[in-house]
């Protein structure tokens, strides 16, 4: 699939470049995804990102880390981050903005590293595609965290964008969607939009608590979940 959001990216920093980046899925016309949004500072995030990087401690993994903005806060929080990005252009940009460690990477073929939090926002989680990827990407995750780790992510329920459509087959949420920018357009590619009761359900099922710690007026929450210790271990 071709990178147009890392490009987007790269060209927005190196020559404040105005082309648009837009999303397209099924459900109507394509929408802007402003490229500026990847460059924000802590004082124009969303409450929901703010809170999410005040819960983060110990040595951080931000998954899809995109231009960097939340891997540089967590710096100045004092933090040891590593920004994991499988865009070549990101992490490119990510470097020139001064992050100590960028990593490039695909989250899944990630080995032999251990982390205290995982962190993934913009529905970074959409990265798990369906809902039985969704349980790999838990199984990933557990591999990746220290024993007393936390997984933070957001994501939102897409319920409302049926109202005047039929349910498909599949899970609601695992939605088909491409890039555009300028010319080229990607390969249509999965993205997963989890609703928050579906979440808990397989977090449990694969041994995680959860806790829902912030939630908005447009479905979208916050949740930080931690690897329950199997029976009789200590």
């Amino acid at each position: 699939m071709t990178d147009l959001p890392g490009l987007a990216i790269h060209d927005y920093y190196f020559s404040k470049n105005t082309e648009e980046l837009f999303v397209e899925d099924h459900f109507g016309p394509e929408v802007e995804m402003p490229v500026a949004v990847y460059f924000r500072t802590a004082e124009e995030m969303p409450e929901l990102e703010r809170l999410a990087l005040e819960k983060c401690q110990g040595r951080v993994l931000d998954i899809g880390a995109g231009a960097g903005s939340h891997a540089l806060e967590l710096e100045k929080m004092g933090l040891d981050v590593t920004a994991l990005e499988i865009s070549p252009k990101a992490c490119e940009v990510m470097k020139q903005r001064g992050l100590k460690k960028v990593m490039l990477q695909d989250f899944f073929l990630l080995e032999d590293e251990k982390f205290d939090t995982l962190l993934l926002l913009m529905n970074g989680v959409g990265i798990s595609s369906t809902l039985s990827g969704f349980r790999d990407f838990l199984k990933k995750c557990g591999e990746l965290l220290n024993p007393s780790g936390i997984l933070i992510f957001d994501s939102c329920d897409i319920a409302y964008m049926y109202e005047d459509l039929e349910l498909p087959q599949n899970y609601y949420g695992e939605v088909e969607c491409r890039y555009h920018y300028g010319t080229p357009v990607t390969d249509w590619f999965k993205w997963l939009y989890i609703d928050p009761q579906t979440m808990k359900k397989i977090a449990g099922e694969e041994g995680w608590s959860v806790e829902i710690v912030y939630t908005d007026e447009n479905d979208q929450y916050l949740a930080q979940l931690k690897k329950l210790m199997p029976e009789g271990s200590y």
